[in-house]
């Protein structure tokens, strides 16, 4: 992974409700909000570090076309997941914008309840 993307663990965790466990089976890292993932870093079946990230199916699209290292989700969903190589340049803020997305797809999907819980 670049130095400039070192940033993701603790901006995935700062996230409201965040939380981060190792899925030994996929040797994976998952950022989940009450146990639903929006972010998994991992390694790509090349060794290239990837972080997967869920995105509205056109968003996702049309950066796919724009970005050569923004790939369908791998090992996920094509529609909705999108992975992005680490070992890229792809634009920090673009990257963060992709997280600040993925949180809020899946925090959105939490019942009304939940997210005032979480949002104390």
């Amino acid at each position: 992974m670049k130095k400039e993307y070192e940033f993701i663990d603790g901006y995935c965790l700062a996230k409201p409700g965040a939380s981060k466990d190792y899925q030994t089976e996929w040797e994976a890292f998952r950022y989940l909000i009450d146990g639903k993932m929006f972010g998994m870093m991992a390694e790509h079946k090349d060794g290239r570090p990837i972080i997967s990230l869920k995105l509205e199916p056109a968003k996702g699209e049309h950066l796919r076309e724009k970005y050569a290292d923004i790939i369908p989700g791998y090992y996920m969903n094509k529609s909705w997941w999108n992975s992005v190589y680490l070992d890229s340049d792809i634009p920090v803020d673009l990257i963060k914008e992709m997280i600040d997305e993925s949180h809020a797809l899946i925090f959105g999907a939490l019942s009304k309840k939940r997210q005032k819980e979480i949002l104390g």
